[in-house]
């Protein structure tokens, strides 16, 4: 119904920079949230940075002051631009949307299929 489709990810040194982008596609009515989560071996998924509809942004404290996360509700994407990256980022990071899809009157979570971030010390 809701398809989301992350691209970016890659290596970097510490204190580089890397940009994160989320299209979504498919039967899509209205999308309320959209974000990026991470996980990174051995923990359990975190928030890393959330926007809504109306480009309200809420970032994990680890974050912020260093990441960006941006809208395009033409687009229907989201983007993470991510600097002065530590090695501690490493992580896959997945994108997320709360959204309502044309078939039905309830909004569901959808999630990406994750990119790999590295940052190397």
């Amino acid at each position: 119904q809701v398809q989301l489709v992350e691209s970016g990810g890659g290596l970097v040194q510490a204190g580089g920079s890397l940009r994160l982008s989320c299209t979504a596609s498919g039967s899509i009515f209205s999308i309320n949230f959209m974000g990026w989560y991470r996980q990174a071996p051995g923990k359990q998924r975190e928030l890393v940075a959330t926007i809504t509809s109306g480009r309200s942004a809420n970032y994990a404290d680890s974050v912020k002051g260093r990441f960006t996360i941006s809208r395009d509700n033409a687009k229907i994407a989201v983007n993470l631009q991510m600097n002065s990256l530590k090695p501690e980022d490493t992580a896959v990071y997945y994108c997320y949307a709360n959204a309502r899809p044309t078939t039905s009157e309830f909004s569901y979570s959808y999630w990406g299929q994750g990119t790999q971030v590295t940052v190397s010390s």
